[in-house]
C-alpha cells in the first residue's frame, strides 16, 4: 500500500532484550511487585464510594474470562477520555470484521462503564492486566489475539514484550508523546528503545509526536493524524440536548459549561463564575468535573462559595436562582455540550494537560481553555488559529472572556463554525489506521 511505510507490512518480531534493558525491566518488574499491596489498598479504598472497585479483581492478575474462540482483535483504551477516542475504531473494525471477536481493554472503572455504555454486548470487555509477567501471559492465553491496538501512549515493557515473542503486533494507535513525557522516557532511554523496538507501528497524531518517538529509538512510526476528528455526533444529540435545556436547565438562560475539571480548578472557575454573574444573573454555569469520586466534593465547594447547585442525578429542574447545574453523571459530556452556548474544557488551568477540544467544537460551541494543554497542543493549535478557540491564563481573564462572549452572539456563532470546519477539515486518521491494521493482519505471521 503506497500510504503504509516501509517495513511495515514485512516487520518480523525480534527479541530486543539486550542486556540492559533486561535488567530495566526486572527491576521495573520488582518495583511492580513491591506496589501491588498499596494497589489493591487503594482499589479497597474507593470501593467505599463504589463498590464495583472491589469486583473483577482477578481480571487486573490475567485470569480474564475465555474468550469463546482464538483470534480476536483486542482494543486497550486506558479510561474514558481514550474509550471515546476508541469508538470510532472500534466500530469501523466491527464492520469491516464483522466475524471476529473484539475485545476491549480498560484499565478503570469509569473506562468499563463507558464501554458497557457504549458499546453493551456487541464487544467483550475485561480488565487490562497489570504489566507482571504472570498477568501477561495468562491474559494473552486466555483471550489469543492476533493483534493488539493500544489507545494513545500506553507502553508496558512486560506486556510489548511477550507480544513481541509470541508474534501478536501491536499498534499504539493514536499515539501522542509531550515534551514532557519524552524527557521522561529519555532517561530510561535503553528500557524505552527496547520498549518502542517491539512494537509493530507507532500510529502518531501529529508530525512533533512521531518526531519525538523517533528520537526514542522508535524504528516504526507513522503519523497518521488525530482519531479524535473522526468522532461522529448521534444525529438525535442536538434535540436531546434542547430538550435537556427546556426540561432542567431553563430555556431562555444562557448556560456556560466547564467541562471535565480536576481539583484546584472548580475553585478558580467558581471564582471567574462570580465576577461573571453580577452582569449576567441569568447565567447557568454547567459544572463537569473528570472524575466521578469528586462529585461531592465539588458540590460542597459550589456550596461554600455560596452557589445554589442542582445536582444532575437529583432530576429535578433548575429554579431562577439556580447557579450552577453539577453534571454528576457518566457518558453524558456530549449531551451537556450539546446544551450549552460556550465551553471551557478542564485539565488545562492546573498542569494536567487538557482534554478533548474537538467535541465542543464538533458541536459548534465556542472553546476556552487554559495555559496547560500540553497532551492536547496540536488540536488546541488548529482551533486557535482558525480563531474558533481561546486560550486563558487565569481566572480573572476567563471571566473577562466569558463575559465579551456572552455579549457578542455573533462572535459566538462565527467561532463555533470555524471549529466545527477545523474538525470536519482533518478527518481521515481512521481510514489511514484502518490500513495498516488490514496489512497486519494480512501478514503470514499474525497472531
Amino acid at each position: 500500500h503506497p500510504d503504509v511505510e516501509p517495513g511495515i507490512v514485512g516487520f518480523a518480531m525480534s527479541d530486543a532484550s539486550d542486556g540492559p534493558a533486561r535488567i530495566l525491566r526486572v527491576f521495573y518488574t520488582g518495583l511492580l511487585y513491591l506496589a501491588l499491596p498499596m494497589v489493591w489498598l487503594r482499589l479497597y479504598w474507593r470501593g467505599r464510594r463504589d463498590p464495583d472497585h472491589r469486583r473483577r479483581w482477578a481480571e487486573r492478575l490475567g485470569f480474564t474470562p475465555p474468550l469463546p474462540q482464538r483470534g480476536c482483535l483486542w482494543v486497550h483504551a486506558v479510561s474514558v477520555g481514550e474509550t471515546r477516542a476508541a469508538l470510532p475504531l472500534i466500530r469501523a473494525l466491527q464492520a469491516r470484521y464483522p466475524a471476529t471477536p473484539l475485545l476491549v481493554t480498560t484499565t478503570t472503572l469509569t473506562g468499563s462503564r463507558q464501554v458497557q455504555e457504549a458499546l453493551g454486548d456487541r464487544v467483550h470487555h475485561a480488565y487490562a492486566p497489570y504489566d507482571l509477567p504472570g498477568a501477561v501471559r495468562r491474559f494473552l492465553q486466555r483471550t489469543r489475539p492476533q493483534l493488539a491496538v493500544i489507545m494513545e501512549t500506553e507502553l508496558w515493557p512486560n506486556l510489548l514484550r511477550r507480544c513481541a515473542a509470541t508474534g501478536i503486533p501491536v499498534v499504539i494507535a493514536n499515539a501522542r508523546l509531550s515534551e514532557r513525557s519524552a524527557r521522561g522516557y529519555a532517561r530510561i532511554q535503553r528500557l524505552t528503545a527496547a520498549m518502542l523496538r517491539d512494537v509493530a507501528l507507532i500510529a502518531a497524531q501529529a508530525d512533533a509526536d512521531a518526531e519525538r518517538f523517533r528520537i526514542l529509538g522508535a524504528p516504526r512510526v507513522r503519523m497518521v493524524g488525530n482519531l479524535k476528528y473522526d468522532l461522529t455526533l448521534p444525529d438525535e444529540l442536538p434535540t436531546r440536548g434542547r430538550q435537556l435545556r427546556r426540561e432542567l436547565l431553563g430555556e431562555q438562560r444562557p448556560v456556560w459549561i466547564a467541562a471535565s475539571t480536576h481539583a484546584g480548578e472548580e475553585a478558580q472557575i467558581l471564582e471567574a463564575f462570580a465576577w461573571v454573574r453580577p452582569r449576567w444573573p441569568e447565567l447557568l454555569l454547567l459544572l463537569v468535573p473528570r472524575h466521578p469520586e469528586r462529585f461531592d466534593n465539588v458540590a460542597t465547594l459550589c456550596q461554600e462559595r455560596g452557589f445554589k447547585h442542582i445536582r444532575r442525578s437529583e432530576r429535578q429542574p433548575c429554579a431562577p436562582d439556580t447557579a450552577v447545574f453539577l453534571g454528576d453523571s457518566m457518558g453524558e459530556l456530549l449531551l451537556f455540550y450539546a446544551a450549552a452556548d460556550l465551553a471551557f474544557v478542564g485539565g488545562s488551568l492546573v498542569p494536567t494537560g487538557g482534554h478533548n477540544v474537538l467535541e465542543p467544537a464538533l458541536l459548534g460551541l465556542p472553546v476556552i481553555f487554559g495555559p496547560h494543554m500540553f497532551n492536547f497542543s496540536e488540536a488546541g493549535q488548529r482551533l486557535l488559529e482558525a480563531e474558533a478557540a481561546w486560550q486563558v491564563a487565569d481566572a480573572a481573564a476567563l471571566a473577562t472572556l466569558v463575559d465579551r462572549l456572552l455579549a457578542n452572539f455573533e462572535s459566538r456563532q462565527i467561532a463555533g463554525q470555524r471549529g466545527r470546519a477545523v474538525v470536519e477539515c482533518h478527518r481521515g486518521a481512521l481510514r489511514a489506521l484502518l490500513d495498516c491494521v488490514e496489512m497486519l493482519l494480512a501478514r503470514p505471521n499474525s497472531g
